[in-house]
Formats: structure tokens, sequence, C-alpha cells
């Protein structure tokens, strides 16, 4: 496609400052896959590195309550600091996309009557349901992007970046544009932090993949944001699935 030789220069729509889970997650991806703003000229669809070993993924937890494990509604805690495989998973619609759930076990524990959905275990597959379902959740378009960004970013100077950039923001909820999680990969993972990177399949059959960084605060996940309010990192295009645990339910 002409677009795939635009400059490199040129800055992707997923990495602008401010940018949070919101329907828009799903046209930014779409453009970044048409129009490939985030490859260097000449350059090939990324693909992931392999998944993080056991020994790798463990981080030494934080000190403090927010490292304890104690769910805000009860959820086990785990000892596993991986995921090498897909866990089995009921799936649910959110919206058009399916989230994973598993309300006694990983999450979400809660689910309220707005639709938002929280508490997620402190384990590996917790964090995992947590950062599809907060996708899913921006994807729906039945939720408040600012609210959304009160709820699950960390709170911080990112947060703050990030919701000062959305009130300035055309919404662009009720789009009709979908996308499916098709497989995954746990970066890295501790009690108190992970990085979950997740592959989307996009309308028409294209791949992208994302990672989003979580940490664990007041007995739940949330998302990290950088300073400038950044949310997404890593966005690539791929050509295939190749080094991701498969894992989609539709």
């Amino acid at each position: 496609m002409n677009e795939s030789t635009q400059s490199s220069t040129e800055r992707s729509p997923l990495t602008k400052p401010g940018f949070i889970i919101s329907a828009a997650l799903v046209i930014a991806l779409i453009a970044a896959v048409v129009v490939i703003f985030f490859l260097p000229e000449g350059g090939s669809p990324a693909q992931p590195g392999p998944a993080a070993s056991p020994d790798s993924a463990f981080a030494a937890p934080a000190k403090g309550a927010d490292a304890a494990g104690k769910s805000v509604c009860g959820l086990p805690s785990s000892t596993e600091t991986a995921l090498g495989a897909a866990p089995k998973s009921k799936w649910e619609l959110v919206g058009k996309m399916a989230a994973p759930t598993d309300p006694k076990t990983s999450g979400p524990g809660v689910t309220d009557g707005d639709g938002f959905r929280s508490c997620f275990a402190d384990s590996p597959t917790g964090a995992l349901y947590a950062a599809a379902n907060m996708i899913a959740l921006g994807s729906s378009g039945t939720q408040d992007e600012l609210e959304l960004a009160e709820k699950i970013l960390v709170p911080g100077p990112g947060r703050d970046a990030a919701i000062k950039a959305a009130k300035t923001r055309t919404s662009n909820a009720g789009s009709g544009e979908t996308a499916q999680v098709s497989g995954f990969l746990l970066k890295s993972y501790s009690p108190a932090e992970a990085d979950v990177d997740l592959a989307i399949k996009l309308p028409h059959g294209a791949l992208a993949h994302s990672v989003l960084s979580l940490r664990w605060v007041a007995g739940d996940w949330k998302v990290k944001a950088s300073d400038d309010g950044q949310v997404f990192n890593g966005v690539a295009q791929l050509s295939d699935l190749s080094g991701f645990i498969l894992w989609s339910g539709v």
C-alpha cells in the first residue's frame, strides 16, 4: 500500500500524549496498520520476543499493603510469576469485544450497574484478565472516557496528563469498529507490577499488538501511564501470531 512508505518521522496516533483507553483504541490501531507510521521506511512488521521464563519474570514485590495481594473484593492471590499457556477462559461480550471472565478466581469480581468491570486477582492470570477487560471496556463505547481514566489509570502525572488531553479530544464512541484479542505474552510479572503484551485482530484480519503496563494499587490492577499520558507501549503491526500464546473468545 502507498501509505506504508510514509515518512517514519510522522508520529503514530498511538504514541501521541494523552492517548488513553477509549473507543479511539480500535480506530487508532486500524490507522496504525493501514498507515504504518510506527515502522521505519522499508521496515517490516515487528514480532514479539520470547515469553519471559519463570526466573526472568520474577521481581521482588514492593513493600506495603498494595503488594500484599489482598484483592479489594477478596479474590485469591497466587505465588506464580509466569503464564506459559493460555488459561481456560469463559468469555463475555463487552460491547462487541469478547473479554475473559472468572468472577470467583481471576476476575472481574465486580461489575457495576453501568457495566464497569473491576477487581482482578493478584496473579499472572488476573493481570492478563485485567488488561483484556480494560481494552474491551474502552472499545465498548458505553463508558465515559474521563470516568474510565479516573478508574483504571494509576494516580499521578500520567493520569493527569491523559485526563487533560481527553477533555480536549472529540469522542469516537459509537464508531462501530471492532477488534478482538487473539493472543498474549506476559512480558514480566511480580505481585506489584506486570507488563501484558496483547495481540489484537482488527477488522479485515489485520493484526497489531501493544503492551499494557499494570501496577497493583489499592487491591486491584491499574494501568500505568507515562508522564505525558501515553498508555500503550511498543505498538506495532504483526504479520502473524508467531511468538504469541493463542488466546481468544471469538
